[in-house]
């Protein structure tokens, strides 16, 4: 006789084994059908509190499941703190239906966000048991767009986005879906003024934006002597819009043309199979990135969709780095700013990294203009910023 599930599961976690992830699409998207069958829940009443200008607000913040190192969580949770420094009561609410982080219960998961990405004040639940409502419901990738349309008692609902994510995945269903979301009636935070500008016009949202910030504690203008010819690439191989593929014939075709050169890749759990021989960094803390950063003599991040945050960082470590010229990239750094930007080509990125070797001129310039541009970029007016995001959702419901 098979045993019920429930009892399967105890078994394992006795055993030290973790429960079976189930990505099957009844799981993990079953917010989508239930969306469709139910619609949206209403909106709570919008009361005279709830609508000052600068009063207070509650913030439920429905976020996905979390891999070691995501960026996307660690900017979440420097936006959480932000809002709660501006006196906002933030919640964090798991959304995992595929079970990712089953072995977990809600303490632990807890303490693994905090250990990952800091902590925050507010509490941090494992589902929706404990859901009681909210001034704004946020959420923070397209799957939670989802959810959080189906949660009751909430004044109003907006949508932190971090990225296009339709172009995560081929034509299919799930790039549909996530197209979708923007048509559904959120406010969306958009995470750059480019990626606002896109949802308006592509999609009809209503969209504001903010800006990425940067933790200067820890990551500000080096100090010591940078080893000579080193290039640092952003090879983080499981993100496809990162353009690993190229960045690897780019670094390939500098090897060729200065064997002298050093090379360092970060970003991969796992090192990443290279036909040139190259130091493989792996996974950084983020105290071991600003060492990294200090030390190196050129960085590589490729961004083919919005802008990552890796290299605000390289470059508010008077770090120069090189990109490839795309609209968002363009939008963000302008033609001749803190970035070499070059075309989608191995050689034009070899060229652009040459340029950083070569030209001490050019690096003195970028490097400058760099870490001035950074100087303008805080975790604070991030916050300033998503907050008026989420009373634009209020204003608008």
């Amino acid at each position: 006789m098979d045993r019920h599930p429930l009892i399967d599961r105890a078994v394992r976690r006795l055993r030290g084994r973790p429960a079976p992830v189930d990505e099957s699409a009844f799981t993990a998207y079953a917010a989508v059908a239930e969306l469709a069958r139910r619609g949206a829940a209403p909106l709570a009443p919008l009361d005279a509190a709830t609508g000052a200008a600068d009063g207070p607000l509650t913030v439920a913040v429905v976020i996905p499941w979390f891999p070691t190192g995501s960026g996307g969580h660690a900017t979440i949770f420097n936006l959480v703190r932000a809002l709660e420094a501006r006196g906002h009561a933030c919640s964090i609410w798991l959304d995992d239906p595929t079970g990712r982080h089953a072995a977990l219960d809600e303490a632990a998961v807890g303490q693994r966000l905090r250990e990952q990405f800091g902590g925050c004040a507010g509490p941090v639940r494992k589902g929706f048991a404990a859901w009681a409502g909210a001034d704004v419901v946020l959420a923070t990738s397209w799957p939670t767009a989802y959810r959080a349309q189906l949660l009751p008692g909430c004044r109003a609902r907006a949508y932190l986005v971090q990225d296009h994510e339709p172009e995560f995945h081929p034509t299919s269903a799930e790039s549909e879906w996530a197209a979708a979301t923007y048509r559904a009636g959120l406010h969306c935070i958009a995470a750059s003024a480019w990626l606002a500008r896109l949802l308006r016009d592509r999609y009809g949202a209503a969209s504001s934006h903010f800006d990425l910030g940067i933790d200067h504690a820890r990551y500000r203008p080096a100090t010591g002597a940078r080893r000579p010819a080193r290039v640092l690439f952003y090879a983080r191989a499981s993100t496809p819009r990162r353009a690993v593929p190229l960045g690897l014939f780019a670094l390939a075709e500098l090897r060729r043309r200065r064997p002298e050169v050093e090379l360092a890749l970060f970003g991969s759990p796992a090192p990443v199979a290279t036909p040139f021989p190259c130091e493989q960094l792996g996974l950084l803390s983020p105290a071991q990135l600003a060492e990294a950063y200090a030390t190196a003599t050129a960085g590589m991040v490729l961004s083919l969709t919005n802008p990552s945050l890796v290299p605000q960082e390289m470059v508010a470590c008077g770090l120069p780095c090189v990109d490839v010229d795309v609209a968002s990239t363009r939008a963000e750094w302008g033609a001749d700013g803190a970035v070499e930007l070059a075309a989608f080509d191995p050689g034009a990125l070899a060229s652009a990294l040459e340029r950083l070797l070569d030209d001490r001129a050019l690096w003195e310039r970028r490097s400058a203009a760099g870490v001035a541009w950074a100087a303008r970029r805080t975790w604070s007016h991030a916050g300033e910023q998503v907050e008026a995001g989420l009373r634009a959702a209020l204003a608008a419901r």
